[in-house]
Parts: structure tokens; C-alpha cells; sequence
């Protein structure tokens, strides 16, 4: 591709990428694939000749595009916002297109004194102290800007490190350095980034993570207690990092406090997170939630998130700049130069040797915004925050999970956390909003960030209702099956009782018939009579005015015959069947006939009675050698 081409090529990408960011709405939010997807749409080798030029930009669209979570979207309130504009776009361009590695003075001056000039404006807006600004007169501070807020804590945590070694070492010249390492101890919040806990492992070193208060705050005295205790067990605290504006819920850990505590312990390295929240800090009204900087030992912003700047642009302000390049000088013949004793090189303030042109494009948004349009733009976001939070306060069912002082808002449904994960969950899938969570103070709790560069009240109201829709669905589907399972469990306690009852029926016949207390109750007998005998051609059963004992007849079959035997009982003409048997039996004072060719049974003087055979041979009876005549009964 030649410049001519490029020229073409060029116009035509600025193109699309303005048809990109005007038409962002139509896009669904998140892409709708699943791991895997691009690499059964692609080759499996690259291509050995060149592919025009319309065919890659067909595949971008085609291919890339339906993988792709799209974080300018109006309806994306998700994480923290990634800052993007066109200036910052056009700066990158430019970079590109340049294309030097400034990893010296030397090797661009204009790359590294573009970003001197560049971090002392900024953290001027900010309100840093003097100390943290390169060229202020006896400042021996400056600014940097990183990848990221990671690389931030971990080069200020390699720098107290290397601090705390040296002075150990001094003290104990010879102990070896692993077991002084091993010694270290560094502090943050349970609410600081994971990016703490990476740097501490990459470190080498021990990490104790504190309790914040129940408003996911780090309180001085807990850091205070934390840090006494690990002494007298022989540690050495070297590192404290704080947080101004969570991840989890934008909390602001207490700076003064801790900042006075830690002059108690005067070799910790006290730094402060702002990746978030510290942009805002160019807004006079919000610079009070700054208070306490004067005692840190190093700051961060990201300015690739709240001030339009594309990523990466992570900017970091150290109080003793030499503190920071002696952990880190590597110094080797190639990269010396004749200005190294007076001219600032950034390959001593951070992990890579290899440095972009990152000033540009910072430079360019402060320009083309000036601080009061970018000052405008972080207003508009936290009415936004406002917006959404009145819309919450308003329904009952939610409840506001952070105290709202910038542009996110966490919630939830008051509930349990499995409700609220059901509901985000469902929220998601559908594509229509795209929020996360967090876990804060053991909270299941949803985030929601105002993200993109131009949204507007339409775009909060929006979201608001498919909240609501997707609540009303869930709760109303909670409440079905709740109830469900209440008339299910209502139906089990019953049928168990039923069954309980049977059971007790069947051994207990008082529950029943209260005629039994006062017929009275069989009585058990040892003695084992022949319930069933042979008596003639007909099978006889005794009844309980011939066994004066209990039978194997069943209590209430017992009682029936026993009332209807005795003198002033009252007389029944109930038939009793014996299905086995397939016979019906009736009482002595009872002479009815069952049918044609049928004939009574009359009680004989032994109280036995005689039963009719059935015109059909039991298997029972057929076993104990019983016989039947032919006769119905």
C-alpha cells in the first residue's frame, strides 16, 4: 500500500468509523457467540498471496464485528467507562504514524518532554501537590503515563520493595536477602482491585488484606492494629495501597486517616488508586474527596477511562522520582546518551523499555476540550448516576447499594442473592443492556456505570424499563413458584397425615369409633385358638363370644362381632366380606339369605358360626385342604 492508496484506504476507514460510532445503537451490545466462533470462520493458515483490500473489510464486518462487545454503546453499563473521542483517535493516528519508540530522550525528545509537560497540566487540574509536579521549582516528583493502573501499583510496589531491602540490608548486612523478602508485608482493603494481590505475588511478597467498613472503607485504625501486630510477630510492613473510588462500589477509603497513622511508620510507601474517580478530580466540587493526598508517596489516574483519552493512557505522579528509577535502572552502554545526567528517560520508570507516543493523543483531547469541556463531560455523567438513582429509590422493591457520588450506581432487588443473579443474568442474555456485579460487603450487588461519551437521559430511562420488565417477569415467576411449592408441600403434609391416620386407625380403633371405650377393648391373650375350622362341610369362624381372648381377627372386626354378642348392645346388620375368602359372614342375631340356593347361618350353641361356601375355591383354602360346596352366598 502506497501513500496513494493510503490517502483512499485512510478516508475510507474515517468513514467507517464514524458510520460505526452514529449507528452504534443498532448493534446488539454483546455479541451473541460462544468461545470458538472466529476460528471455524477463518483459515487455519495465513494467506500466501495478498487479498484485496475490499474482501478484508468485508470479512471485518462479516467476521470480526458479530464478536465484538461494543463499549461506546449507548445501552453498555458495564465496568468503568473506556475513554474514546476523536481527538484522542486522531492523536493515536499521528503516534502511528510516527512511529518512534521513546524509551529515551534520545531516542524522540519530543516523546518524552511532550509527556513531562503533558502530566504536570493534568495533575495541576487534579490539584496534586507540588511535590508530585516534574518541573516545579525543588520538586524531585514527576509524571509518567503506564499501560495501566496495574503497572502502576506494581512499579511503586517494586520501588518500596526495593526500598525496604536496602534498608533492611543495612541494618542486617548479613542475613541473606531471601529471608529479609520474605519478611515484607504489604496492606490494601478487601475492596482494592485484584491487581494489588497480582503485583504482591509478582513481588514476591506477603499481602494482608484488611476488613473496610460498612461502606467499603479502609479505616486508619484498622490499618494501624493490622500493621502493630504484624511487627511484634517480627514482619515489616513496606507497602499500603488505598482507593479513591472502588471497582466493586466507587467507595472511598479514609486518606487522612490513614495518611496520619502511617507517619507512625515512616519507611511505608503509601500509594493511592484513583483509576477511576481521580479523574473527576478536576471538578473543584469534587476535589474534597482528594483530601489526604499530602501524604502519599505516589498516585494514579487512568485517563483512558474518565477523560476521553483512548487506551492505554494509565498516568501515575511519584513524590522522589529517584525512588522509582533505582528500582528499575538498568543502564546499559546501547542506551546510554550524552544527556542521561539531565534529561529525564522513561525506560527507568516503568517494566517495558519500548514506549509509544502516548502524549499525543492526551495532549490533543486536552486541548480540543480544555478542562471545562472535559469538566462538563464528568458533570453530565454523574447527573446521569443521579438520574438512575432516583429511578431505583422510587420502586419499592430495589434498594441503592453505594453511596452515589460519581457515575456508577450499584442496586439489587431486595431478596436473596440468587434472585439478583437470575435477574442480571436474564438481563444479559437478552442483549438489550449489558451490566456486571460485585460482591460487596458479602452483597451480591449490580453495577450500573454511565458509560458512553454521549448518552443522554433517554438512554437511562431506557434502561430502567428493561430492568423493570425483566423484575416484573422474575418476580412474578418467583411468586408461581413459590406458591407452587407451598400448595405442594401443603399436599404432602396431608397426604402424610392421611397416612399417619391410617396407621394409627388400623392398630388404634378408639380414634375412630369412641363406641370402642365404651364396648371395651379385646383383651390379648397368649393362647393361640384356631381362628378358622372345619366344621361339617362349611368353614366356621369363631367369633369373640366363642374366644373369650383376642384372635388374629383385627381389633375392629373383633368389636364388631363382640357388640353385637352382648347383652344390651345395640344389634347391627352389618355383612362382613373377607375378600380372600370371597364369603360374606354375617352377625349370629342377623338371618337373611344371600340369594337363590342360598341358606342361613344360624349361631349354634357354641357360638360358632357357620359360613356358606363360595361357588368358587379360594387358593387360601385350597392350600389347607378346605372345601367349598357350589352355593352363592
Amino acid at each position: 500500500m502506497n501513500s496513494e492508496e493510503f490517502r483512499k484506504r485512510g478516508t475510507e476507514m474515517v468513514e467507517y468509523i464514524c458510520k460505526y460510532l452514529d449507528t452504534l445503537e443498532d448493534r446488539r451490545v454483546t455479541p451473541s457467540v460462544e468461545p470458538g466462533y472466529l476460528r471455524h470462520l477463518l483459515p487455519t493458515e495465513a494467506p500466501k498471496n495478498p487479498e484485496c483490500w475490499e474482501k478484508i473489510m468485508a470479512d471485518v464486518e462479516d467476521k470480526i464485528m458479530p464478536g465484538v462487545t461494543h463499549w461506546q454503546h449507548p445501552r453498555f453499563h458495564a465496568y468503568f467507562p473506556s475513554g474514546n473521542s476523536f481527538p484522542s483517535i486522531l492523536g493515536d493516528m499521528l503516534s502511528d504514524g510516527i512511529g518512534c519508540i521513546g524509551f529515551s530522550w534520545a531516542a524522540s525528545p519530543a516523546c518524552t518532554e511532550l509527556e513531562t509537560i503533558v502530566l504536570d497540566w493534568l495533575g495541576k487540574a487534579i490539584g496534586l501537590p507540588d511535590h508530585f509536579l516534574a518541573l516545579k521549582e525543588g520538586s524531585t516528583g514527576g509524571g509518567v503515563i503506564q499501560t495501566s493502573a496495574s503497572e502502576c501499583i506494581l512499579v511503586t510496589m517494586l520501588a518500596a520493595r526495593a526500598q525496604a531491602l536496602k534498608r533492611l540490608k543495612s541494618q542486617h548486612p548479613f542475613v541473606e536477602e531471601g529471608h529479609l523478602l520474605s519478611k515484607l508485608m504489604a496492606y490494601c482493603s478487601k475492596e482494592a482491585h485484584s491487581c494489588v494481590e497480582k503485583a504482591a505475588m509478582i513481588c514476591f511478597v506477603k499481602l494482608r488484606i484488611l476488613e473496610p467498613d460498612e461502606n467499603a472503607s479502609l479505616r486508619g485504625h484498622v490499618l494501624a492494629e493490622a500493621m502493630e501486630e504484624d511487627e511484634l510477630q517480627g514482619l515489616v510492613p513496606f507497602y499500603v495501597s488505598t482507593t479513591l473510588g472502588t471497582t466493586g462500589s466507587c467507595a472511598f477509603d479514609n486518606l487522612p486517616e490513614i495518611g496520619k497513622e502511617i507517619q507512625k511508620f515512616p519507611c511505608v510507601w503509601l500509594h493511592v488508586d484513583g483509576a477511576y474517580a481521580g479523574n473527576a478530580f478536576i471538578c473543584p466540587e469534587l476535589k474534597p474527596l482528594l483530601k489526604g493526598i499530602e501524604y502519599a508517596d505516589s498516585f494514579n489516574t487512568n485517563s483512558n477511562k474518565w477523560l476521553l483519552t483512548n487506551f492505554d493512557c494509565s498516568t501515575l505522579w511519584v513524590r522522589d522520582r529517584i525512588r522509582l528509577t533505582s528500582a528499575l535502572v538498568v543502564d546499559p552502554l546501547y542506551l546510554k546518551h550524552g544527556y542521561s545526567e539531565t534529561a529525564i528517560d522513561y525506560r527507568h520508570w516503568g517494566v517495558p523499555l519500548s514506549r509509544r507516543f502516548r502524549s499525543l493523543k492526551l495532549w490533543f483531547v486536552l486541548r480540543s476540550y480544555g478542562i471545562s469541556g472535559l469538566q462538563s463531560y464528568i458533570r453530565h455523567h454523574i447527573e446521569l448516576a443521579k438520574r438512575f438513582e432516583q429511578h431505583v429509590l422510587k420502586d419499592k422493591r430495589f434498594e441503592i447499594c453505594n453511596e452515589v457520588k460519581l457515575g456508577l450506581v450499584c442496586f439489587r432487588l431486595k431478596g436473596s442473592d440468587k434472585l439478583n443473579e437470575k435477574l442480571l443474568s436474564a438481563i444479559n442474555e437478552s442483549g438489550k443492556i449489558h451490566m456486571v456485579p460485585a460482591n460487596v460487603n458479602d452483597k451480591y450487588i449490580i453495577r450500573f456505570c454511565a458509560v458512553a461519551q454521549n448518552a443522554i437521559n433517554e438512554d437511562i430511562d431506557y434502561a430502567w424499563d428493561v430492568i423493570v420488565d425483566f423484575a416484573n417477569e422474575l418476580l412474578e415467576k418467583e411468586q408461581h413458584d413459590e406458591l407452587t411449592e407451598i400448595l405442594n408441600k401443603k399436599k404432602m403434609d396431608t397426604l402424610a397425615q392421611k397416612r399417619s391416620f391410617f396407621v394409627r386407625m388400623v392398630s388404634d380403633p378408639k380414634i375412630y369409633n369412641p363406641a370402642i371405650n365404651k364396648a371395651g377393648t379385646p383383651k390379648k391373650s397368649l393362647d393361640v385358638v384356631p381362628a378358622v375350622l372345619a366344621h361339617g362341610r362349611n368353614p366356621i369362624i369363631r367369633t369373640q363370644t366363642s374366644i373369650e381372648q383376642n384372635s388374629w381377627i383385627s381389633w375392629p372386626l373383633a368389636f364388631l362381632f363382640n357388640s353385637n354378642n352382648d347383652e344390651g348392645a345395640p344389634k347391627t346388620n352389618v355383612s362382613l366380606r373377607f375378600r380372600h375368602l370371597d364369603t360374606n359372614v354375617g352377625p349370629s342375631s342377623s338371618r337373611r339369605n344371600s340369594g337363590a340356593g342360598s341358606s342361613s347361618s344360624p349361631e349354634n350353641e357354641t357360638g360358632i358360626v357357620n359360613i356358606p361356601k363360595s361357588p368358587k375355591k379360594s387358593p387360601l383354602m385350597q392350600r389347607k385342604g378346605i372345601s367349598t360346596n357350589s352355593n352363592n352366598n
